[in-house]
């Protein structure tokens, strides 16, 4: 079942375009890398894709639906439900310690305190980051600030994960841990995964590849190079 679909999506920042009518459809449990040179236009792909940015033109569905022309609140309602979103930068809430920051959709979502605390903890241990459960932000390091972030975009379990340079922050063991969790998840619960990258390393662990220049498919990189995931 096509679970994400994007349809000559078109983006530009004032007069620069970014996404020059993208195409590609997604699978349930499949994992799709978004490669490319810097300024290919991967991380817009990927807000677009999460409904973090609306297209210029073109269609993005989700389960069918028009994910474009979504009110802000329902594409904020899937965002803290069905879609995690992984920051480049972590993106913590700095007021917030890691056990808060993890729960923090889950009590959006209406969640119980006690409930959402534990749950938060567990996915924290799953990243080996327990330790931090009451440590702000400005205490951590950056890949903890980053594994902290992973434990926040899966703590709901999501349908599809959105992850922007995830193991960026860090060292190669904790970043294979980080990637061999979400392709469990993809492989055993049927999560989809765009997963935006520069490392080739980690775009091995996809299943299909798309490869981006100047805004466009490169039709002659590596992996599909149409986009579709099936």
């Amino acid at each position: 079942m096509t679970l994400l679909q994007a349809r000559a999506v078109v983006k530009s920042y004032g007069p620069t375009p970014a996404l020059r009518g993208i195409d590609l459809d997604l699978e349930e449990g499949r994992i799709l890398a978004v490669t490319g040179p810097s300024g290919c236009g991967k991380s817009t792909l990927l807000h677009c894709l999460a409904g973090i940015l609306p297209p210029d033109s073109g269609e993005v569905r989700y389960r069918g639906r028009r994910l474009d022309e979504a009110s802000e609140a329902e594409r904020s309602r899937l965002r803290r439900g069905e879609f995690g979103v992984l920051f480049q930068f972590g993106m913590l809430v700095p007021e917030l310690t890691a056990a808060e920051n993890v729960a923090l959709p889950l009590l959006l979502a209406g969640g119980g305190r006690r409930e959402s605390r534990a749950t938060a903890l567990d996915w924290l241990g799953r990243l080996g980051v327990e330790e931090l459960a009451d440590t702000l932000p400005g205490e951590m390091s950056g890949g903890q600030q980053q594994r902290c972030a992973a434990a926040r975009a899966l703590v709901t379990e999501p349908s599809v994960l959105f992850a922007d340079e995830p193991t960026g922050a860090l060292d190669t063991l904790v970043g294979e841990r980080l990637l061999g969790l979400v392709v469990g998840l993809a492989r055993e619960r049927g999560m989809s995964v765009v997963l935006v990258t520069h490392s080739a390393t980690v775009a091995a662990y996809a299943d299909a590849e798309l490869v981006l220049r100047d805004g466009a498919v490169d039709p002659s990189g590596l992996g599909m190079s149409t986009g579709a995931v099936r």
